[in-house]
């Protein structure tokens, strides 16, 4: 039985969920995913994935949520952009929505500079080194959309590490698995 819906951005941030989600032993089965396609989606509250959620909720198929979206930079986008903006905006639709006693948040981003996206939060746990070659190659590019950044930097990634894709070991992920591991217990 689904009893977990987690909300987030895109394809790519299910896969990335999914493989988290098994590595912890849990399975991807037990939840449904609602990919909203976009940031600024999350924040209309008439979204027809929050009707649809809400039916679930009330059946009694879904008992806890989790939004996990990206923070992106204030620099960008003023209203939503950056870790406090993304939280402050998230939790007023949770609070409109009416979701907040099922509701558990998780913002990505580098740890350390609170703004980025999932790829910013992966790249944050590898050594020193390939990430500086990964973002010197990004930076002599020049790549202007952040969307083709987003997908370069992700296959960059891929092929760099083919066999083990995800560090999970590495510290930066602790405060997810335990987020995850809360939602699937």
């Amino acid at each position: 039985m689904v009893n977990v819906a987690i909300l987030c951005e895109g394809i790519n941030d299910r896969k990335f969920i999914e493989t988290l989600i098994s590595d912890l032993g849990f399975s991807k089965n037990n939840a449904n995913f609602y990919i909203f396609g976009g940031k600024s989606k999350f924040f209309e509250l008439d979204n027809t994935k929050y009707r649809d959620l809400k039916l679930e909720i009330e059946s009694g198929q879904i008992e806890k949520v989790f939004f996990i979206l990206d923070a992106d930079d204030v620099k960008n986008d003023i209203v939503y952009g950056g870790f406090e903006n993304t939280q402050i905006a998230l939790n007023k639709i949770i609070i409109e929505l009416g979701l907040e006693a099922v509701s558990r948040t998780y913002i990505v981003c580098d740890p350390i500079t609170k703004t980025g996206y999932l790829e910013s939060f992966i790249l944050s746990t590898i050594p020193e080194t390939q990430k500086n070659c990964i973002e010197d190659f990004l930076k002599c590019s020049q790549f202007k959309s952040k969307e083709n950044h987003k997908a370069i930097l992700n296959r960059i990634y891929n092929i760099a590490y083919p066999k083990a894709p995800y560090n999970f070991e590495h510290h930066h992920f602790e405060l997810l698995k335990i987020e995850l591991t809360n939602l699937f217990k």
